[in-house]
């Protein structure tokens, strides 16, 4: 995973002890997927609801996390009886063919996991109209998966959409500013910035800004970038230079429109896709990087003065995967789950991406969940089984 994707070695154990857990707690999971009984108003009457396996399913995976984001499209419908095609990403696949390669050294029958690669328009305009799928299961750009869900539509497929973000991270005046900085700088960089949920517009009460960007840009420049096999280093090099080549347009575009540039910025070296850890302060609204998922290395710092505006940043966008807040209040903490509008909210600490809990967005950043029982639920059909005797 390293050698194809980049980040560290540490960072690629990690995932893949996270794969072996999604497997594990989906495998118990699909144990207590249960039907129930709904009690009848007749005496003589019986209703049951029982869960059917949907059928085989067709999922596309992407390159960010090539083992975390296929096992659990792979472990879900596994759990639920059904077979799958998983169409893995071309810029990582070893990390996904390993991954198959062991599900298939445990015995898994010839026929129930299938691995594809290949061109994605082609292999995806070919398996999602075809009758004997019943199932599509997409991680990725918002986009692509717009253009996935209408085709699917068309053929009435049931549809798990995880997509694209632009994650909010509000730092209020009542906060620990100090581990807000530490937790936020980690998750933001974490392989260097190519996360989903990677929170990536911060908004900081103005009382606590100048402290919070001086810790920020401390922690961003303390980051070691290099060789994700070299000993210490923390954030690799990006995927490839399409990903290199927008985090410079991004910079660019955003200091053209009054930015200012607290750290990073540029390219480092000119060799291998390498792009410094970035902070950028001062952004309009109108800049790219405010309104485009950045995807990289890249946070993007403002201030506000009332809760009313703190909420309006964070929801301005279309998309609505994930969100952070920080703060002291029992209140705020409650006001913030209500009212910010994204599939998940992590109030204190970044605790999303468990195996047992939802995964998922709202609004442009899709439907649907990749964690969880409600995971388990989309690769189940409910049947109605009413009996008098």
């Amino acid at each position: 995973m390293t050698m194809e994707q980049g980040k560290p070695l540490a960072d690629s154990r990690l995932e893949a002890a996270a794969g072996a857990d999604v497997i594990d707690w989906f495998a118990e999971e699909g144990r207590r997927a249960y039907g129930r009984v709904i009690p009848a108003r007749a005496a003589n009457v019986a209703q049951l609801v029982v869960k059917e396996p949907v059928g085989p399913v067709a999922a596309f995976s992407p390159w960010n996390f090539p083992i975390n984001q296929a096992v659990r499209k792979i472990s879900a419908a596994l759990a639920a009886g059904c077979s799958i095609i998983i169409k893995c990403p071309e810029d990582t696949p070893a990390s996904c063919a390993a991954l198959v390669a062991a599900f298939a050294d445990a015995g898994l029958p010839a026929g129930v996991l299938n691995l594809v690669f290949g061109d994605p328009a082609a292999i995806s305009a070919y398996l999602i109209p075809h009758p004997t799928i019943r199932k599509i299961s997409f991680t990725g750009s918002t986009a692509v998966g717009k253009q996935l869900a209408s085709l699917a539509g068309l053929h009435m497929k049931r549809v798990t959409m995880e997509l694209g973000g632009h994650a909010p991270a509000i730092v209020f005046e009542d906060a620990d500013v100090d581990r807000a900085v530490k937790v936020l700088a980690t998750s933001k960089f974490r392989n260097a910035g190519q996360i989903c949920v990677a929170p990536t517009r911060f908004i900081v009460h103005e009382s606590v800004y100048p402290k919070f960007v001086d810790g920020f840009v401390s922690a961003a420049k303390s980051i070691k970038v290099g060789d994700g096999l070299a000993e210490g280093v923390t954030m690799g090099p990006l995927a490839h230079e399409r990903r290199l080549e927008a985090m410079e347009a991004f910079t660019a575009d955003a200091v053209s429109h009054g930015a200012k540039v607290a750290c990073g910025g540029a390219r480092i070296g000119n060799r291998g896709y390498f792009f410094a850890p970035t902070v950028l302060t001062d952004v309009p609204v109108e800049a790219r990087v405010m309104n485009e998922e950045p995807f990289g290395p890249v946070a993007i710092v403002s201030f506000f003065r009332d809760y009313e505006a703190a909420i309006s940043e964070a929801n301005r966008l279309p998309y609505g995967l994930a969100a952070y807040a920080y703060t002291k209040s029992a209140k705020t903490m409650a006001d913030v789950g209500r009212d910010v509008e994204s599939g998940m909210v992590s109030i204190n600490h970044h605790g999303l991406a468990l195996p047992e809990l939802p995964f998922g967005g709202v609004k442009d950043s899709g439907y649907g969940s990749e964690g969880g029982a409600e995971a388990l639920e989309a690769y189940f059909n409910p049947k109605l089984v009413t009996q008098m005797t």
